[in-house]
C-alpha cells in the first residue's frame, strides 16, 4: 500500500457547552488526560465504523457519534464510575467473547461513551 492512506486517528473534535468542565470530566473519570491539547494513548485495535442513520445503537437519535474508548479492567472502572454517582448502563447481548465486554456511560453532556474490554484483555483476567 503507498503512502496515501491515514495511519491513524490523530484527533477527536467536538462541541461543548463547557469545554473546560468537561475536559475536567474526562480527565477525573476516565484519565483521559489532554496536556497541552494531547492525550498519549496505547496502542490497539479501532474501529472506524459509520452506522445506518436510523441505528439505536448510540441511543438519543439526536447523537450523531459515540466514542468508544478500550480499556484494560472494565470491572475496576465500572465499579469506580459508580461510586463516583456515573450510570453505567450493560445490556445482555452486548458482550461477545470473540469481541470483548461492553459497558455504556454518558459524559455531563449527554454524549454516549462505550466502554470496551477486548477479548484478549477479557480473556486474561
Amino acid at each position: 500500500m503507498s503512502g496515501n492512506h491515514v495511519s491513524g486517528i490523530g484527533g477527536i473534535f467536538f462541541r461543548a457547552a463547557d469545554p473546560k468542565a468537561l475536559s475536567a470530566w474526562y480527565r477525573t473519570h476516565l484519565g483521559i488526560d489532554p496536556v497541552n491539547s494531547v492525550w498519549m494513548q496505547e496502542g490497539g485495535p479501532t474501529v472506524f465504523e459509520p452506522f445506518p442513520e436510523d441505528t439505536d445503537y448510540f441511543g438519543d437519535r439526536s447523537r450523531q457519534w459515540m466514542i468508544n474508548f478500550r480499556v484494560r479492567d472494565l470491572d475496576g472502572l465500572l465499579n469506580a464510575l459508580r461510586a463516583a454517582g456515573i450510570a453505567v448502563e450493560t445490556r445482555a447481548g452486548w458482550d461477545d467473547p470473540q469481541v470483548g465486554r461492553f459497558a455504556r456511560i454518558h459524559d455531563p453532556e449527554a454524549n454516549p461513551i462505550e466502554l470496551w474490554e477486548p477479548a484478549a484483555v477479557a480473556g486474561s483476567s
